[in-house]
């Protein structure tokens, strides 16, 4: 399938509610794919790293400042069981040899995406089902704006 088509297919297939912050996370993140990866960049145009990615999207959406790594994300915000993933959520990978090492923004239907070194050297969508993520994932977890509470912001994100 051409990028093009792949793009319109994964914007297509996120829920409908465009007016809900939980529905322009995904939907800004998956318009990056193709942004270059970079080492310690936060970026899209110059270049980004997978919690520079983060940063970016929930920075430029919700005005959500994250931490700069990937692990300190990961102790920011709030833990989910993966059964319980909603778009806009974020999805944690042990892909260094160390927990919570690589980071990604989840889409709905198993689908991730993220900034890639190694397979793509870019922002790219994955699948979680794919042996590579599956073997890794470390977990699951939700962006809870200061002062709301987990489970208000889950029900606000399904409505």
């Amino acid at each position: 399938m051409k990028p093009v088509m792949l793009l319109w297919a994964l914007l297509l297939a996120l829920p409908a509610h465009a007016d809900a912050p939980a529905d322009e996370i995904p939907m800004y993140a998956v318009s990056l794919v193709g942004s270059p990866y970079r080492l310690g960049g936060t970026s899209p145009e110059t270049g980004v790293d997978c919690s520079g990615f983060v940063g970016h999207v929930f920075r430029q959406v919700a005005g959500v400042v994250l931490p700069r790594d990937s692990r300190a994300i990961s102790e920011a915000s709030e833990p989910l069981a993966q059964a319980d993933l909603l778009p806009g959520d974020l999805v944690f990978f042990n892909t260094l040899h160390r927990a919570f090492s690589h980071v990604g923004i989840y889409l709905g239907d198993g689908r991730f995406v993220h900034a890639s070194s190694s397979r793509t050297g870019s922002v790219m969508v994955s699948n979680l089902n794919d042996r590579y993520w599956r073997e890794r994932f470390d977990g699951a977890r939700r962006v809870v704006a200061p002062g709301v509470a987990p489970a208000v912001a889950a029900s606000a994100a399904r409505e």
